[in-house]
This record gives structure tokens, C-alpha cells and sequence, in this order.
């Protein structure tokens, strides 16, 4: 019998937002094995990888396309909001809720050359209630959980099965809103958008963009938070 000592393994995990970093050196400390944190663009090589030689690269938050030698030659799991197959694709939190769901799953995928569109490691139910921030911040829990069951369990990834669904990803323009939307849209694209570094929801009043945030609904009153920004440029 070969036995495996899961102390002497190595893990990467790449992400870029400060909630992951914390849940990072708060909880890899408590895992088993020698773990690797990644923050930067830059430090994402292929030198740097091989030289660590981890048994998995975990991705819970990365924006750029990770190199395909690194995606071809090791083991590297993303974390997507979504149940694929439905749902690949980008902004998978904004269009769920902007769809009209009040609940997802958080999928650990293996990466592949194709957007989301890799085999399976596992899932966990999550909910879409609340801020942008809340929902993200559940979301990180949730992926270090996946992340130290793949890594305690090395679980075989299975395919993905049913109907294909793509998102496009949003663009900033889309988040702003007209007198021409109901109570329950509007409260939910301020609260979709509501999450550190996205753009907020805004509308143009006059020379200034209004930026809202922290938004609650009653009935058919929704309060936020307002913040004026002077737009450049404005004619004067």
C-alpha cells in the first residue's frame, strides 16, 4: 500500500480580493499542507508555478486569463457562480439576479482552455439575497470549504451534463438606471453592483453622477446611500 503524506503537499491559491486574502492567512494556516498565495498578475508565471510544484492551483477570484501552459500542466480549479452549465459565461451574479434567482451554486470547476466549461470537483448551495459584498463574501466561505475538501479529498471531476447557457459579461454602462424601472429592479441593480471596486449603480442628474449604494425596499420605497460626483467635462 502506498501511503500519502498530505503534509509534504503544495497548493497555490491566486485571487485578487481582499476578502479571499484574509480568509487566506486565516484559514490556510489550519490546513493541512504548504500553502502559496498569489495576488499580483505578474506573479502568476510559469517559472514561479513550476518552481512551487503545487498539487492544486486554486483560483476563487482572478481576473485575467491564466496562461495556458499553466492551465495545461497543472491542476488548476476556478470557482464560478453559477450551476453549469448554465450560466458560463460573465457577471454570473449580476445576470442570475437581474433573471429573477434568489439562489445558485457556487461550482469548483478544472480549468480548461474553454470558459467555464470544464469538469466538475464539487458544489455548495448558495444564496443571492442581500449586497453584492454580502454575496461574494458568502461566496469566498464557501469556496475555502470546496477548496480544502478538494484538496483533503482529491475528488475525480466529472463532466458536465444538460443545456448550455451563456452570460455576457456587463459593461459599466449597464449599470445605470432611468425613471423607467419598478421598485423591486431598481432595488436589486443597486444591490447587485453593491461590492467593493465594481461600478455602482448611478443615474445622471444635471452635472453630476449619483452613485447608490447600501439600499433597502419597503413596499415600493427603497432607501440607499447617495454620493454626488461632479462629472468631468460637464458643459458648463
Amino acid at each position: 500500500m502506498i501511503v500519502i503524506n498530505k503534509k509534504n503537499k503544495k497548493y497555490i491559491v491566486a485571487t485578487i480580493k481582499s476578502w479571499n486574502i484574509e480568509l487566506f492567512h486565516r484559514l490556510t494556516p489550519s490546513f493541512e499542507g504548504s500553502w502559496h498565495l498569489i495576488t499580483e498578475k505578474h506573479q502568476l508565471t510559469e517559472n514561479i508555478v513550476n518552481q512551487i510544484q503545487p498539487d492544486y492551483v486554486f483560483f476563487p477570484h482572478w481576473s485575467w486569463i491564466v496562461p495556458n501552459n499553466i492551465v495545461e500542466n497543472h491542476d488548476c480549479v476556478c470557482f464560478h457562480m453559477s450551476d453549469v452549465p448554465y450560466g458560463r459565461g460573465g457577471s454570473p451574479l449580476q445576470n442570475l439576479i437581474v433573471r429573477g434567482h434568489t439562489a445558485t451554486k457556487l461550482t469548483a470547476l478544472r480549468m480548461t482552455n474553454d470558459l467555464d466549461a470544464g469538469p466538475i470537483y464539487c458544489k455548495k448551495d448558495l444564496a443571492l439575497t442581500g449586497s453584492a459584498q454580502k454575496i461574494y463574501e458568502n461566496a469566498a466561505e464557501l469556496s475555502y470549504e470546496l477548496i480544502q475538501f478538494i484538496a483533503a479529498n482529491t475528488p475525480t471531476p466529472y463532466e458536465q451534463t444538460g443545456e448550455i447557457t451563456v452570460f455576457e459579461r456587463r459593461t459599466p454602462e449597464q449599470s445605470e438606471f432611468s425613471g423607467d424601472i419598478i421598485p423591486s429592479d431598481l432595488y436589486d441593480l443597486i444591490r447587485m453592483l453593491d461590492a467593493e471596486t465594481y461600478p455602482h449603480a448611478y443615474s445622471i442628474l444635471n452635472k453630476y453622477k449619483l452613485e447608490f449604494t447600501g439600499a433597502s425596499i419597503d413596499g415600493d420605497t427603497i432607501t440607499a446611500t447617495t454620493t454626488f460626483k461632479r462629472i468631468e467635462h460637464a458643459d458648463e
